[in-house]
């Protein structure tokens, strides 16, 4: 596992979303109602649209669980060239993706599995992977602050 050790931003930011999008195949975003209104939110949302692959109801996605019953809007969206351009233009750090402005822990996944995984509200992120290659590839994202699990 990388962890990510610092909030990318700016052109990190960028390498790092498109390193994500040439690699997975979907990201989600989340809607949690307990965080305020959603009105802010739906701009985006409507932005994407063309790139919705499902959106599900649920306590659970990658890195989180909610307690108490609670469950929150997950948008799986397809890793497609516009969406790109909306995640990249969206925000300009992994940890903006915060509500009310923005939905919650942009994430991606790789034939289903967590690859990067944000929990942006505790500004924690990281990368699951063994692949030596991909490895490499982080590691060449300039300004990219990471500690790899021994």
């Amino acid at each position: 596992m990388i962890f990510i050790e610092k909030d990318p931003q700016g052109k990190v930011y960028e390498q790092l979303i498109d390193l994500a999008f040439d690699i997975c195949d979907e990201f989600h975003l989340v809607v949690r109602k307990d965080l305020g209104s959603t009105r802010k939110l739906q701009p985006v949302l409507k932005e994407l649209e063309g790139s919705l692959k499902v959106m599900k109801k649920t306590n659970e996605w990658t890195g989180t669980m909610l307690v108490g019953g609670q469950k929150a809007k997950v948008y799986y969206y397809h890793t497609d060239d516009y969406a790109r351009e909306v995640v990249k233009k969206t925000a300009n750090s992994l940890y903006s993706w915060l509500q009310p402005d923005l939905p919650e822990d942009l994430s991606f996944l790789k034939k289903g599995k967590p690859w990067l995984v944000n929990i942006a509200h505790e500004e924690e992120s990281y990368i699951v992977t063994e692949s030596e290659y991909l490895i490499g590839k982080i590691k060449e994202i300039e300004g990219l602050e990471i500690s790899m699990e021994s």
